[in-house]
């Protein structure tokens, strides 16, 4: 799988731009501000409808404009797609293949899939668990698209039972009666769909976890594959009747469902709700020739946690890679953040995926491993070399 065109009109600094890709390794170099970011940005939004730096669509449409167009010709198993958004801040985004309109915005998820490596990552490691709950969605939705669907689901669920949550415990006599049988529809809402979230991203861990092992190996001097260790942390702790963790979505849905019951005061009190896998987290770990593992946050070093950030973006791919498809790498001014070492190990370890994009403030960062077609980005001018 491979961008073999990209089309922007009115996204982030660029009024229009057309650029030719191809398979291989392809380079932009320019200076900070120029917007080589903004190119292979618009190409992971198409993969996830989300982007990598910010949180909302507005700043992605170019101040002045109504709307931004992103639009890829995308190359599979030797068939062209080509595939189209707009994004509308303040209104409905809309989505097309080949020209033709899709009933769902989401339906374009996964059609091409994006692993990308940032300077953002160390927050992975050393961030908040939302970012650790972001990293595991956003590979969810890449293998399974439907999940776009439940993971929206449940943030509609929350936002409600938070707003009846404030309501009930306010609420008094028979209006405070009323309000709380309404909350038990929406907390079997909350368990039912909490349920399928959870499963999905214990399933995930699993999967993920030799990967990160093995990838951790390969980034990190001196490391085994037994050093680093990634666990899924559920809100609460998460056993039935037998003492053993669910292994069914049903026992999940009635583990929440008693937690629920049981946090129901603390709940109505503060308002908000306190059990779900909108609390949970991913717990990462580092122990070394057989010592008690620690957690990486607030325990290893820089050049540790960014070994681990990669093993985690290095897992991602070759997750995705086994399930039959080569992603599409995105390398974004990582290079700038890591010493010689790791630069080079890095760049011989995706050197070889069907398409690999670098944006670099310097030729000199660009590694050896992935001289390729190379973009001169300046000016709001892309120019490939000669």
């Amino acid at each position: 799988m491979y961008v073999s065109h990209l089309s922007l009109h009115d996204f982030r600094s660029y009024a229009t731009a057309e650029v030719p890709l191809e398979a291989g390794v392809t380079a932009f170099v320019g200076r900070n501000g120029q917007g080589k970011t903004n190119l292979v940005e618009a190409i992971d939004y198409l993969s996830r409808l989300q982007s990598h730096r910010v949180a909302s669509d507005a700043p992605l449409v170019r101040a002045g404009a109504e709307h931004a167009v992103v639009r890829a010709s995308v190359v599979r198993d030797g068939r062209t797609a080509v595939l189209e958004i707009e994004l509308n801040p303040g209104r409905a985004n809309r989505a097309r293949i080949n020209r033709a309109a899709l009933p769902r915005t989401r339906e374009l998820i996964g059609l091409v899939r994006t692993v990308v490596f940032s300077p953002e990552d160390l927050a992975l490691v050393k961030g908040d668990p939302s970012e650790r709950r972001r990293f595991l969605d956003d590979l969810l939705v890449l293998r399974t698209p439907r999940l776009a669907g439940v993971r929206a689901d449940y943030d509609r669920v929350l936002r409600q039972r938070n707003s009846l949550l404030k309501t009930a415990g306010l609420a008094r006599g028979s209006s405070r009666e009323a309000a709380l049988a309404t909350l038990s529809v929406w907390d079997d809402h909350l368990a039912r769909t909490g349920a399928e979230i959870l499963a999905e991203r214990l399933a995930l861990v699993d999967a993920l976890r030799p990967y990160v092992g093995a990838a951790y190996e390969t980034v990190a001097r001196g490391a085994t594959r037994e050093d680093a260790r990634i666990a899924y942390r559920p809100s609460f702790e998460l056993l039935d009747e037998t003492g053993l963790r669910p292994s069914s979505r049903e026992g999940l849905e009635k583990a929440i469902l008693g937690e629920v019951a049981r946090r129901q005061k603390d709940e109505l009190d503060r308002g908000v709700t306190l059990v779900g896998p909108h609390r949970d987290d991913l717990l990462l770990t580092l122990g070394h020739s057989g010592a008690e593992p620690l957690p990486v946050k607030g325990y290893a070093s820089h050049g540790e946690s960014w070994s681990f950030a990669l093993a985690l973006r290095l897992a991602s791919y070759d997750l995705l890679r086994a399930d039959g498809d080569d992603p599409i790498l995105i390398l974004d001014d990582v290079f700038a953040e890591l010493d010689a070492e790791r630069r080079e190990q890095l760049a011989e370890l995706v050197s070889g995926a069907e398409q690999v994009l670098v944006t670099a403030a310097v030729a000199g960062d660009v590694p050896a491993a992935l001289q390729g077609t190379r973009y001169q980005v300046a000016g709001g001018e892309v120019t490939r070399e000669r």
